[in-house]
């Protein structure tokens, strides 16, 4: 990725121009993923795009873009204030039964531990 391109996505208003650049170019991303990551990071006030980014990349290696996925969650967690957007990050990421493993997913799975304890205060 030239310098010009990364200077237009740190304009980026909410993180939707990091996204798509990622998702059109998600064959060549690797050696900018971790610069693209900080940029969604940053700018992404709210995490909608952080979720769809992470969504995106599991669906498309989740092996490959572990790295990237994990921090995308976590910094999403953060940022979903409202849980409007990190609950659609269940069943992507951890499958259909994700609650029949909860219990085990919690123990071995940071972000789902978190995403979960804000879903799920006080349990199911």
């Amino acid at each position: 990725m030239d310098t010009r391109i990364m200077k237009d996505l740190e304009k980026d208003a909410d993180g939707l121009l990091t996204y798509e650049y990622i998702a059109n170019n998600i064959e060549v991303v690797d050696e900018d993923l971790d610069r693209l990551t900080d940029n969604l990071i940053k700018v992404d006030g709210n995490g909608q795009f952080l979720v769809s980014a992470a969504r995106y990349l599991a669906a498309v290696d989740k092996d490959r873009f572990a790295g990237a996925i994990d921090r995308m969650v976590s910094a999403a967690i953060d940022k979903d204030r409202e849980r409007v957007y990190i609950g659609h990050l269940l069943q992507s990421l951890y499958g259909d039964d994700y609650l029949e493993r909860a219990d085990e997913l919690r123990l071995s799975d940071n972000n789902f531990r978190r995403i979960y304890k804000r879903l799920y205060p006080k349990g199911i």
